[in-house]
């Protein structure tokens, strides 16, 4: 009976220790890819924006050479146009037709008068002085009837280099007068970068110093160099301007948004992590560092940016090994594995 008891009694107690181990729940674990912390040299890089625009030289006026009515705009704004491509047709207006038919009468008028004097002369009945005085009054007559028909010739407006039309002033239908500015074209062959910078980054850039610009559209990057720094604040943005020569290959528009990275100096020694090591929470930036198999959690103070990785000012030593992927997953304290 005393058997037949205890081999109950052990029955019960292997069931129970069996049941302990069925509702032990495993360690979590999260698989992560680790970097990093070393000492090196670390070169400073700012991003900058900005957009590209004409240079000093780089804006061509389209100028109606007389009063005219505009008949039609072949390229509006935006449109990348070639050297003597049309870009606007004018006509001539009503009060400049009149001009033109008068011009035209005053100088066979003129030159009738010149050959009648002419003749007189011959006759004997004009002077020298007469004949010269109606030779330049021809002389003069028809230079302006020339001149009238040249710039009524000229009434279809062309590109006079390659470029992209920057504005249209007027449209279809308007009536402009002489001298007016119908378009202007951006020259592609003098487009430039201009960007805004911090006053105080702005002193630490020289012209020559390589920079990165890209593109709103997400075309490949454009290798250029700083052509000048404009160290005058302006008054809306409080930037000091920065400018950067675009190649003609670039492909950029007036007007188009670009960003840059310029390197502004360097320091001989410094402790950096990756980049992508680095993770925020409500503005405090921390890093992982991972130890015997676990994270823990380090709040980190940065310094300047130097390509994909950042220096650290404090928080870590080097070689301390930091999560640079699978960071969100970890909590301080979580056992990890690499990848």
């Amino acid at each position: 009976m005393r058997i037949g008891i205890a081999l109950l009694g052990a029955a019960l107690l292997t069931a129970c220790s069996s049941g302990d181990q069925g509702d032990e729940t495993p360690t979590p674990v999260a698989l992560v890819s680790l970097g990093t912390a070393q000492r090196g040299a670390v070169t400073r890089t700012v991003t900058v924006y900005g957009s590209a625009d004409a240079g000093a030289s780089g804006t061509i006026a389209l100028i109606a050479p007389a009063e005219a009515l505009v008949s039609r705009i072949i390229a509006p704004v935006g449109t990348h146009v070639r050297a003597g491509q049309p870009v606007a047709v004018l006509t001539p207006s009503p009060t400049t037709r009149v001009d033109l038919a008068k011009a035209a009468s005053d100088a066979s008028t003129a030159d009738q008068a010149y050959a009648r004097a002419q003749r007189l002369r011959a006759d004997g009945l004009a002077s020298d002085a007469d004949v010269e005085t109606a030779r330049a009054a021809a002389a003069g007559a028809d230079a302006l009837a020339r001149s009238m028909r040249q710039q009524a010739a000229r009434l279809t407006l062309l590109a006079p280099a390659a470029g992209v039309v920057q504005t249209i002033a007027n449209q279809a239908g308007d009536l402009v007068a002489a001298g007016t500015s119908l378009a202007t074209i951006a020259r592609a062959s003098d487009l430039r970068a201009h960007f805004g910078v911090d006053p105080a980054v702005a002193r630490a850039i020289r012209s020559g110093t390589p920079i990165r610009i890209t593109a709103g559209d997400g075309t490949a990057p454009i290798e250029a160099t700083v052509q000048s720094v404009d160290p005058v604040v302006d008054p809306q943005t409080r930037l000091a301007s920065l400018y950067a020569a675009l190649p003609i290959t670039a492909g950029v528009s007036a007007g188009e948004a670009l960003s840059g990275n310029v390197e502004t100096g360097s320091s001989g020694d410094a402790l950096t992590v990756p980049y992508a090591a680095l993770l925020d929470d409500g503005g405090q930036p921390y890093v992982f560092v991972v130890s015997n198999g676990l994270a823990h959690r380090h709040d980190v103070e940065t310094g300047a940016t130097s390509g994909d990785r950042i220096a650290i000012l404090k928080g870590v030593a080097a070689g301390d090994r930091v999560i640079i992927q699978g960071g969100t997953a970890v909590e301080d304290g979580t056992k990890v594995r690499t990848k």
